[in-house]
């Protein structure tokens, strides 16, 4: 019967039919379509084989209102968003991945398209091509990686009790999550995720698994399938997960620092030798951009209530916005070259994993293609740590606090013509909605609430 069915089919769906006859090979039973929300939660809906091919190219239907749904699952009133009106999880066959934490389970990364397959504005991961596109357009590649981090502990009644309480980059931290630690590299490589390193960090309990640099569109799905593996081989172990970007909020923050350069021609156009820290023009254009937008840009790379317990002063978050070669403090770190001359990169240190990836990376090309078009400088590095600096001489070199609430954050966002032009009408009054219905949500809530809701969520 599925062989008739396949054989009947026509060209244009090959990739669906090669998708479904694995699908059979391997005994998958259901494939789950993921996509992230404006919440920054990852939802999906998962497809029987039986019918993969044909749910590959339809798409699984589904209601619009679910991208005006927050953290909470509390839906914020957005025009375009309601009740009325039904958009397609349609996956990326390109994207299929066994999952190999979850048996007789696969999954890919979708768009969510209008019911006639057209591109819908209300997209995370449409926007995110678009950009790539408008990059494309000026001669650019973005490639890109997260460098995330998580906290594993055991989930106890109402508490999260981290697994150990070593110390950084510890050798008894590297023992006590071995077991772990193993099974979870195991299960992003049968992925084909490729794990550049691993350690144990500052915080209890704290991990840093960094995936290869990858284009900025697979870069993006990487961080998705990573965080999912993350939490799911937690569970089978008994454990639990949570790149929340403050847990325990005597711990240090989890962040997902993400480093990116330009290529052009196979080459890295970030990369000048007879550059100042080795960086070229190009480089220090985007960085402008950059940090010209940084304090709307937060507003999406830091996209919880809970990000602004990370982003402070003396945290190596990059709580100023500046630059500087290997600076830890500034908010954009030009990062020393490793191997090669060309590997040199750009490191955004405000960034955790509860903003939406699609939308915080699409955002970032943005920022630093303005910065490109308009031939900006970013000025003098700085070499010191920005909240050591009196308030004059922070004003002098223009070194200015980044937002330190999400309803600030979200202010200047809603201000950047910019960033809110890119994201267009319906998608920037959808996340803006959703992250101000957050911030009201926990006006009146204490720091244990909060923290438990993120770490639960995320």
């Amino acid at each position: 019967m599925l062989g008739r069915y396949l054989s009947a089919m026509t060209d244009v769906f090959s990739a669906a039919e090669e998708i479904q006859l694995r699908a059979v090979k391997e005994h998958i039973s259901l494939t789950r379509f993921l996509y992230v929300d404006h919440g920054g939660i990852v939802r999906g809906k998962a497809a029987a084989t039986a019918r993969l091919a044909e749910r590959i190219e339809s798409g699984i239907g589904h209601t619009r209102a679910m991208m005006a749904m927050s953290m909470m699952d509390e839906l914020a009133p957005v025009d375009g968003m309601g009740p009325v009106g039904e958009v397609r999880i349609k996956p990326d066959p390109g994207t299929f991945v066994t999952l190999p934490y979850a048996p007789r389970a696969a999954a890919m990364l979708a768009d969510q398209v209008n019911p006639d397959g057209s591109a819908w504005d209300g997209c995370a991961r449409t926007f995110l091509k678009q950009a790539v596109a408008e990059l494309a357009a000026e001669g650019y590649e973005l490639r890109a990686s997260f460098e995330p981090e998580f906290t594993l502990g055991r989930y106890e009644g109402a508490s999260l009790l981290p697994i150990d309480e070593s110390l950084c980059y510890s050798a008894t931290g590297f023992h006590l999550a071995h077991d772990y630690t193993i099974d979870l590299v195991d299960a992003l490589l049968r992925q084909g995720l490729e794990v550049e390193h691993y350690y144990p960090e500052l915080g209890h309990g704290q991990q840093e698994v960094p995936i290869r640099y990858a284009s900025a569109l697979r870069a993006a799905d990487n961080h998705v399938l990573l965080r999912e593996t993350a939490r799911a081989v937690a569970i089978r172990h008994g454990l639990w997960a949570s790149f929340a970007p403050k847990p325990l909020p005597g711990q240090a923050g989890n962040g997902a620092h993400l480093h990116a350069s330009l290529w052009a021609d196979d080459a890295n156009a970030f990369a000048d030798p007879a550059g100042r820290y080795g960086l070229s023009v190009a480089g220090y254009r985007f960085l402008a951009g950059v940090l010209d937008h940084l304090p709307a840009l937060v507003g999406l790379t830091c996209g919880s209530v809970n990000s602004y317990r990370r982003l402070a002063p003396q945290m190596w978050s990059g709580a100023y916005a500046c630059y500087g070669p290997d600076n830890r403090e500034a908010a954009v770190r030009i990062c020393s070259p490793i191997g090669s001359r060309g590997s040199v990169n750009l490191e955004l240190k405000p960034i955790d994993t509860t903003g939406n990836p699609y939308l915080a990376l699409g955002a970032f090309i943005y920022a630093g293609l303005d910065g490109i078009r308009r031939a900006l400088d970013p000025g003098e590095p700085l070499l010191a740590d920005p909240a050591t600096l009196d308030a004059a001489e922070r004003q002098r070199l223009a070194v200015v606090r980044l937002p330190s609430s999400l309803r600030a954050a979200l202010d200047a966002l809603a201000a950047d013509s910019l960033l809110i032009s890119a994201l267009g009408p319906l998608r920037s009054a959808a996340y803006l909605a959703v992250k101000r219905s957050e911030a009201a949500h926990f006006d009146d809530r204490d720091v244990e609430y909060e923290c438990r809701q993120h770490w639960l969520k995320f």
